[in-house]
């Protein structure tokens, strides 16, 4: 049989498609800046050519440090464009987590926003293989000494076409770094093939048509945005950018520029719900949200503003979301109470990504009866192809052939999936993972201290928030200001806890194993479990 060519899979061809379709709409917005798609991909091309001429070539990495402004958005597309990876950092992290995911990525270019640029100062001499720091000066602050800045970098590009093609589809088009079960960022490599079907997945489940408007409170860093940077532009909806999430300004953007959709962590949710200007949203708004369960409470509240809720499930290596909790017929008939409790779920697989399991140790599924725990495990294109530079890291997740989430969840019997607790370690707060051996090995660095065991404890606004048990070496004094302004010292302030306790000893194993399971008993004592 004649072999017949195929296209290889990018988002890269949304935006080609989308500039041709929907040239003249508005693609991006941001305060009084207005894209078309037309101006978007031109843009993407400038970005991509001048990379090219700074030196970037197929396989090298460009890392950016910015908010959701409208150059983060564009860089999802130029960056790729110019055969380069995307590697999109947090923008909450220290001065010292910033150089390792430089280093660790060897990043040759870094674009950075002009705000954040102090934090990484004195740390981008330490990175040997980047060649240069461009800063882009959203708020006017002027240039900063010793980069370049963003403007001078794009003119050595033009908008001379280039292919909106990739020779594989399987090469990463972005990395992504997360803390995970440990101390040390592991680099998430996603694929064009991978990011183009999440891209659809989101377009599919959380309803995107080319009437959306997407306002972004979701961080562009996170998984690329959920890979929505993709999916959003693939239907020619309209992005609104957004530097900061402030509450009052959402609700006022919500009004004034009629935004269709958004995505945010429960905590986000919380914030709007509760603002002195939340009222109903005529016409409907759709809000997609993962990051940590979201209770039934905060469901029921959104719903009742006029929200129709999504809910979706996954981790960075799973290009964010995996599953979604779908609506069934019936459902809006029910109790808002009962609705909420069924909506808290995690759901199904994604269309286009195989279907999750729950599995005991021996890999063998989980009885479908709500009640039997096992981990939840996943593969396929909504898979990551596997942790940059760390051939051992990657074995370890997919051992026997499956991604392990290290979460921990039932599976009932309509089939779909509820956490019931998360990987032991971890603190989920607003939506970032937190890693209590990377807190731990902070708080054991201070002089005072001689042990230290830190847990998750319960926060209203938060979900969770870090708390550390130390015990101090003998004839050593320390308050616990000291310790927490010791580890903010060392880590971002989010990672920081917000109570320290003194204590004379941990409890422990017969061989000297902290039972940290003791301390959360201890610490979540009369509150709602862990996992909503």
């Amino acid at each position: 049989m004649e072999r017949v060519d195929v296209t290889a899979l990018t988002p890269l061809l949304f935006l080609e498609r989308s500039a041709d379709v929907f040239g003249d709409r508005d693609a991006i917005v941001y305060g009084d800046r207005r894209l078309t798609y037309r101006e978007m991909a031109a843009e993407a091309t400038r970005l991509a050519n001048a990379l090219e001429a700074s030196g970037i070539g197929p396989g090298d990495r460009v890392a950016y440090l910015m908010p959701n402004l409208p150059e983060m958005l564009v860089a999802h597309f130029g960056v790729p464009l110019a055969q380069a990876v995307l590697v999109a950092i947090n923008t909450r992290l220290s001065g010292g987590e910033i150089e390792y995911i430089l280093r660790h990525s060897g990043a040759r270019l870094l674009v950075v926003d002009s705000e954040l640029y102090p934090v990484v100062a004195d740390h981008v001499g330490a990175c040997p293989e980047l060649a240069e720091v461009v800063t882009v000066d959203d708020t006017g602050r002027g240039r900063t000494d010793g980069t370049t800045p963003y403007g001078n970098l794009l003119e050595r590009g033009d908008t001379t076409p280039r292919p909106w093609r990739v020779p594989d589809e399987l090469q990463p088009i972005s990395i992504n770094y997360t803390s995970g079960t440990t101390g040390r960022p592991k680099g998430v490599m996603y694929t064009h093939r991978g990011a183009y079907l999440n891209a659809l997945g989101e377009v599919i489940h959380s309803h995107h048509d080319s009437d959306s408007v997407y306002l972004w409170t979701l961080p562009m860093f996170h998984c690329n945005g959920w890979c929505t940077t993709w999916g959003v532009t693939a239907v020619g909806g309209r992005h609104l950018c957004l530097r900061a999430v402030d509450p009052g300004l959402v609700w006022k953007l919500i009004r004034t520029e009629g935004v269709t959709h958004l995505n945010a962590a429960p905590t986000v949710l919380i914030s709007l719900a509760n603002h002195p200007d939340a009222s109903p949203v005529e016409g409907g708004l759709t809000v997609t949200t993962a990051g940590a369960p979201p209770s039934p409470t905060i469901i029921a509240q959104m719903e009742q503003l006029g929200a129709r809720i999504v809910h979706v499930y996954g981790l960075t290596e799973t290009y964010g979301p995996y599953t979604v909790c779908e609506y069934q017929d019936g459902w809006l008939r029910l109790d808002p109470g009962e609705r909420a409790r069924l909506l808290a779920r995690q759901g199904v697989a994604f269309i286009g990504a195989d279907p999750i399991r729950v599995v005991d140790e021996h890999m063998r599924d989980v009885p479908r009866d709500g009640e039997t725990m096992g981990e939840v495990v996943m593969r396929g294109n909504n898979v990551m192809a596997g942790y940059y530079a760390d051939p051992e890291a990657t074995e370890r997740a997919f051992r026997g052939g499956w991604f392990h989430s290290g979460d921990l969840a039932v599976w009932h019997p309509d089939g779909y999936i509820e956490l019931r607790d998360r990987a032991k370690d971890i603190i989920i707060s607003g939506g970032e993972n937190i890693s209590t051996i990377e807190v731990e090995q902070a708080v054991m660095s201070h002089p005072a201290v001689l042990e230290a065991a830190v847990v998750a404890m319960p926060h209203d606004h938060w979900g969770e928030r870090p708390k550390a048990f130390v015990v101090l070496k003998p004839g050593e004094a320390a308050e616990p200001a000291d310790i927490i302004d010791h580890v903010r010292d060392r880590l971002a302030h989010f990672k920081a806890p917000d109570e320290v306790e003194i204590v004379d000893e941990l409890p422990k194993t017969s061989t000297g194993k902290i039972q940290k399971f003791v301390l959360r008993e201890q610490v979540w004592e009369g509150r709602e479990t862990r996992i909503n």
